[in-house]
């Protein structure tokens, strides 16, 4: 009966085919996440592990690295769906509160997910160099200076300092013995612009040239001898110093622009006018011993 053995050949190509198309469409699939743990038969698997690295990145302790960190999180992971089982057998998750919770915290997904791949595109070298290009040409033409000084509390003792230097003993030697500012060893204060420091302070140290030492100069935090070190205008820091901020900036800014042009096309209706915002509590003032030695500015 040739017909019955065609049918069955044909029987058997189409099975061959079906084969060849289960073996193509499992060859497609990406390979299975391994498996971690199991907590009462539900499995938590490495790309588990991996979305919450990254969504308590900023929560974990500094001092956890590399494997130690993936073990923290499987563990928070286990205590996690310890609690959740809990929970659904309480059948708090049919709780219209949590239906709301569940809303908004989809809604915040939502939103972190548009403005991350917002900033992500946002973020370009071109971006980043154009935007670093504009804000160092804006930057305006400002010195900076390098100051060592002696604080004392009464001007008896700053004209005491003041002679011993004069005198020829080394300026951070005789900041090291006498001096009150515990935040400037040798009396060395670094590099700063004139804002950074009290009026007085800063006035007195932008007088002098390099290598030369001031009389003493009374602030509120008591007698200084300054001896300035050296002057030079200051430096717009290279890019890749501060491609960090840099970047933030473009990100943050990409995702402000979309918010507002949201907000332009939107209609927002109020049903209650917005509170006004209430001044800040003035901070208590401190009397001048308490702050300490030539504090900067914020």
């Amino acid at each position: 009966m040739p017909h019955l053995e065609t049918k069955r050949l044909r029987g058997r190509g189409a099975v061959a085919a079906l084969g060849v198309s289960i073996l193509l469409v499992a060859g497609a699939l990406p390979a299975q996440a391994k498996v971690l743990a199991k907590v009462n038969g539900v499995e938590i698997t490495e790309e588990d592990v991996k979305f919450a690295l990254d969504d308590l990145a900023s929560g974990l302790p500094r001092q956890l690295e590399g494997k130690a960190r993936e073990n923290y999180v499987l563990d928070f992971l286990i205590d996690e769906q310890l609690v959740v089982q809990k929970a659904q057998r309480d059948k708090l998750g049919e709780t219209p509160d949590f239906a709301k919770k569940l809303a908004y915290l989809r809604d915040k997904a939502l939103m972190e997910s548009l403005l991350g791949k917002i900033a992500q595109d946002a973020v370009t070298e071109d971006a980043v160099k154009k935007t670093y290009d504009e804000a160092a040409k804006n930057q305006k033409p400002e010195t900076e200076v390098h100051a060592h000084h002696i604080l004392v509390p009464t001007e008896d003792e700053a004209k005491a300092a003041l002679k011993r230097v004069k005198a020829g003993e080394d300026f951070g030697k005789v900041a090291d013995e006498v001096s009150k500012d515990p935040g400037a060893r040798g009396g060395d204060l670094g590099w700063f612009t004139k804002d950074r420091m009290v009026t007085e302070f800063a006035e007195a140290a932008y007088k002098l040239e390099p290598g030369q030492i001031s009389d003493p100069v009374k602030t509120q935090f008591g007698w200084h001898v300054i001896k300035l070190d050296e002057k030079r205008p200051k430096v717009f820091p290279p890019l890749d110093q501060i491609r960090d901020q840099v970047s933030r900036y473009v990100a943050q800014k990409a995702q402000s622009d979309l918010i507002v042009q949201l907000r332009e096309g939107a209609k927002i209706e109020r049903t209650e006018p917005p509170a006004e915002a209430k001044p800040a509590p003035k901070p208590e003032e401190k009397k001048p011993e308490e702050k300490k030695p030539a504090e900067k500015k914020k």
